[in-house]
């Protein structure tokens, strides 16, 4: 299920307060051949929403209280500058977590999931992290810290994607088409960094 946009804090995902990704829909289907992605794993996307739907919470639970806030270069980023618990930026930041599972798997890639792949790198660069819900913490997430956490997104969501009962191959093909996608999307957010890197390093 898709949520709405305004059913959640500073989920603008199609409206005019996103702005245009400078990357083209042509650009980004060449990215999709470069990461092998195909008709298939859009299938497949869609069947991986289906079965996760109903877990989002619980994975960005796992992500989130099970693994980042044990890590503590990763826990800072939703802390605050006194590396305080921060709750309400941890409430509303959770949510579109949840629903960027379901971005991921359920929307086309179309310009609007475009332009928020630009959006979303935007908000963990110190162009715009904090802002949308109003806090205090760190000024930005550091690239290396995004690109490897991936390889941990990837691992840990292969046990809810088999919890539909799926045969095995079923999972596997899921579970390559997630991978991909997420490939496809480190590569646009790289975009917003190596941009900020001609005046700053967010490395």
């Amino acid at each position: 299920m898709i949520t709405n946009v305004g059913d959640m804090p500073a989920y603008t995902y199609g409206t005019a307060a996103v702005g245009i990704s400078p990357v083209s829909l042509k650009e980004m289907e060449e990215l999709k051949v470069s990461v092998g992605f195909t008709a298939d794993d859009e299938q497949y996307l869609r069947k991986a929403g289906e079965v996760l739907q109903g877990q989002t919470k619980q994975i960005v639970a796992h992500w989130r209280s099970g693994i980042i806030a044990r890590i503590p270069n990763l826990a800072r980023h939703s802390r605050t500058p006194a590396d305080e618990p921060n709750p309400k930026y941890l409430a509303q930041s959770n949510l579109r977590f949840e629903q960027w599972i379901m971005d991921t798997c359920l929307r086309p890639y179309d310009q609007d999931w475009l332009n928020y792949q630009q959006e979303i790198a935007l908000r963990h660069t110190s162009l715009k992290k904090n802002q949308a819900d109003s806090v205090e913490s760190t000024p930005y997430v550091p690239f290396r810290d995004i690109v490897s956490f991936v390889a941990v997104l990837n691992d840990t969501i292969k046990p809810y994607l088999a919890e539909a009962g799926d045969p095995p191959e079923e999972v596997d093909a899921m579970h390559l088409a997630w991978c991909r996608s997420l490939q496809l999307q480190i590569a646009l957010w790289s975009r917003v960094y190596m941009d900020l890197a001609k005046t700053k390093s967010e490395w």
